[in-house]
């Protein structure tokens, strides 16, 4: 940006120069109308800057309200989204009724892009997940579709910070955390397989006692039967851990993959129909 000040001033106005140099300043390349009209002095004069900000594709319009910085090395890019994870965080912190301000929600990246994050896939992810207390609507710029799940405030927890570009950070779920969500709710990652895969790629990086603590905590019979199950399964060394997971079982008994049919041997160990075969997730170790 520092030597693109010269172009900058003779390609705007002042206030306009001022303001995109302000936001690189801060490193908030996505920012809301609320940020703009503060460093311009002035909510009409931001919006009228703004607009054309955007006629001129310096500025993409991600919703109304808010809007993503296009880099100057690119030119007049009207179609520029930037970082996926970096949106979908402005996304989850922006709330249009408060003055389209910029809020400090609780909020991280989950399931399946924080499986990507934590380099624990294998395919190509198309859909970026956000869990987050506050009821959201799905929504799709620029072609990538962003989904917001909800959760109670008690399920913000295994939460840490990544970077996901060199001036920018977000919230996403451990790996510990990222393994239980999708237990929890294989549809995000891809099904149960997926998960499983994820297990067994990052198995010697995972704290078992943590893993478990965490199924413990969420209380839900699924998770803990597809955890002790699959734990088992791919040999983690984990005796202590699985004897407390077993503890909580009740007589009734779930599908391994809530997403497929009903179909499969019923496992009494861990009171699970089993509708992913066995050697099927064995394999997974193979590949």
């Amino acid at each position: 940006m520092h030597s693109n000040n010269n172009t900058l001033d003779k390609r705007l106005s002042p206030q306009a120069a001022k303001l995109i140099t302000t936001l690189y300043g801060r490193h908030r390349p996505v920012f809301t109308l609320t940020e703009a009209s503060e460093i311009v002095g002035s909510v009409e004069a931001a919006r009228q800057i703004v607009f054309k900000l955007v006629q001129r594709g310096i500025l993409t319009r991600l919703k109304p309200g808010l809007f993503q910085l296009v880099p100057f090395e690119l030119g007049s890019e009207r179609e520029y989204l930037g970082n996926p994870y970096v949106i979908a965080r402005e996304l989850a912190q922006f709330h249009r009724k408060k003055a389209r301000a910029r809020i400090k929600e609780n909020y991280y990246l989950s399931h399946g892009s924080a499986m990507e994050i934590h380099q624990m896939t294998t395919q190509p992810l198309f859909i970026v997940y956000v869990t987050t207390p506050r009821l959201m609507r799905p929504a799709k710029i620029l072609g990538t579709e962003f989904r917001f799940v909800r959760c109670k405030p008690s399920d913000l927890f295994g939460i840490t910070d990544k970077w996901v570009e060199k001036t920018e950070k977000v919230q996403v779920s451990d790996l510990e955390k990222t393994i239980i969500d999708g237990l929890r709710q294989p549809k995000y990652c891809g099904g149960l397989s997926e998960v499983a895969k994820g297990l067994w790629i990052k198995r010697d990086e995972i704290e078992p006692k943590k893993l478990v603590a965490y199924a413990l905590k969420l209380k839900i019979g699924t998770v803990i039967r597809r955890l002790g199950y699959l734990v088992e399964l791919f040999e983690i060394n984990a005796s202590k851990e699985i004897d407390l997971l077993r503890k909580q079982l009740t007589a009734s008994y779930q599908l391994l993959d809530p997403e497929l049919k009903p179909s499969g041997k019923f496992l009494a160990r861990w009171r699970l129909r089993l509708n992913v075969p066995k050697e099927e997730l064995l394999a997974i170790g193979k590949t």
